[in-house]
């Protein structure tokens, strides 16, 4: 049976608002959402081994998650959901280096400078029709026109206000599953 593998974005957890939407439109025991670790190759490193070991045709990336969803999908080729994603991270997590604390759960880690050097190491490019990339216009935390020249040669939809959480991802939810089982 296919799964599809969420990936949340920096500073957040697996288990949040967007894997619950997910889990329920799609079955509980057809989404993991694991986890990530703050180092960008560690984190590559267990995205990895998951989609190496499990039987996943869709990742959904949000924010950082997005961009780590974008290289997974090119090395792996599979299709992906990109929510939000961040195009270059190396250059708008700069101001988070340091210690953070996770919006899920607390917990406090450090954010060191070397991750963002690891992150260019991730850059990569898209390949037309692998991408279903959601954006909100009033993304507060990235520029949304960013995503949108990048990922211009995907299926791209902007819908006009909202914010850096895409609150209503539900609505998107058949848009989702068509493209999860479009060929």
């Amino acid at each position: 049976m296919s799964k599809l593998l969420y990936i949340h974005g920096f500073s957040s957890c697996g288990v949040g608002q967007k894997s619950t939407v997910l889990s329920t439109c799609f079955g509980q025991e057809h989404v993991d959402a694991p986890n990530l670790p703050p180092s960008p190759n560690d984190a590559v490193s267990l995205l990895e081994s998951m989609v190496e070991e499990g039987e996943y045709d869709l990742l959904v990336g949000s924010s950082l998650g997005g961009f780590y969803a974008a290289y997974i999908a090119e090395k792996y080729h599979m299709k992906a959901v990109l929510i939000n994603p961040s195009v270059k991270p190396w250059e708008t997590l700069k101001p988070y280096v340091g210690w953070q604390k996770r919006f899920c759960d607390g917990e406090v880690f450090e954010f060191k400078a070397v991750y963002l050097e690891q992150m260019r190491e991730f850059e990569s490019k898209p390949n037309a029709g692998t991408y279903l990339v959601l954006l909100q216009s009033e993304d507060e935390v990235l520029d949304y026109t960013k995503a949108k020249i990048h990922y211009r040669n995907e299926r791209v939809v902007v819908e006009y206000g909202g914010n850096h959480r895409f609150e209503n991802l539900e609505d998107y939810l058949s848009i989702i599953g068509n493209f999860k089982h479009a060929q």
